[in-house]
């Protein structure tokens, strides 16, 4: 199953007069006013006035002219917009971490996958794809590795304090299925547990008082159903009494 998460702009600008004469130009008003774009260059467009008057306006560094409706002007992020044949940009304005001005690009660490970067402005913000997704530049979207385009296997994994992290390969739960967040049992201690968020995100678990946990069936049961478990709560209440009566 596909599953491609879209990044939504959080900016959008409306463009700048770069002149007002009519002969710098051979595009030629409608007759309804609005806001036209240019056949060419994707953020560069054109307010025609009721007058007939024809103003020259360019679009912020790497955002694009939103043609979809000529009574509104909005420049927008790529995402949002489809340039079509308009494949013309005006040349960029780099800084650091930003290709472009404005916009989502990929992070400039390679292996940094599982990020990607909002450019807004000429300022760097790193933001962070939802657990086990990569930052596809050729879509400007995050989406599963299997369905990016993006060849991307230096993603670095999450690690608990205690060392670990989540193994790769999916888990198959004991219906036959995939486990979406599959559970591993704690080396050391019956009771606890990790859980791996989409299967790439580690956190802590812990069953409820008097169970322990069955890496058979995934869940938290009777110790006496856990082979080497079964004691556990005894155990434990012992050690905790010896260590009351050294205190």
């Amino acid at each position: 199953m596909l599953i491609h998460v879209q990044i939504s702009a959080l900016v959008l600008f409306a463009g700048v007069a770069v002149g007002q004469d009519q002969s710098t130009t051979d595009f030629q008003c409608p007759k309804k006013s609005g806001f036209y774009p240019d056949p060419v260059q994707c953020d560069l467009y054109y307010h025609c006035t009721l007058d007939g008057d024809l103003v020259e306006k360019l679009c912020p560094d790497g955002l694009l002219f939103d043609d979809s409706n000529p009574s509104h002007e909005k420049c927008d992020t790529s995402v949002n917009v489809d340039c079509g044949q308009r494949t013309v940009q005006q040349e960029p304005k780099p800084s650091k971490g930003c290709p472009r001005a404005n916009g989502f690009y990929k992070h400039w660490e390679e292996g940094s996958c599982d990020k990607f970067v909002q450019c807004v402005e000429g300022v760097a913000n790193e933001m962070p794809c939802p657990p086990g997704l990569v930052y596809d530049d050729s879509a400007s979207s995050c989406a599963w590795p299997v369905d990016s385009k993006r060849q991307c296997v230096t993603t670095k994994k999450d690690v608990l304090p205690d060392g670990f992290s989540c193994p790769d390969g999916d888990v198959m739960g004991p219906n036959g299925r995939i486990l979406p967040h599959p559970t591993f049992a704690h080396p050391d201690d019956c009771a606890k547990f990790y859980i791996c968020r989409n299967g790439v995100t580690p956190q802590y678990g812990s069953c409820s008082s008097g169970s322990v946990y069955n890496e058979e069936s995934f869940k938290c049961d009777d110790p006496e159903n856990v082979p080497g478990c079964e004691n556990y709560y005894e155990t434990t209440e012992n050690e905790e009494e010896k260590k009351g009566a050294k205190n």
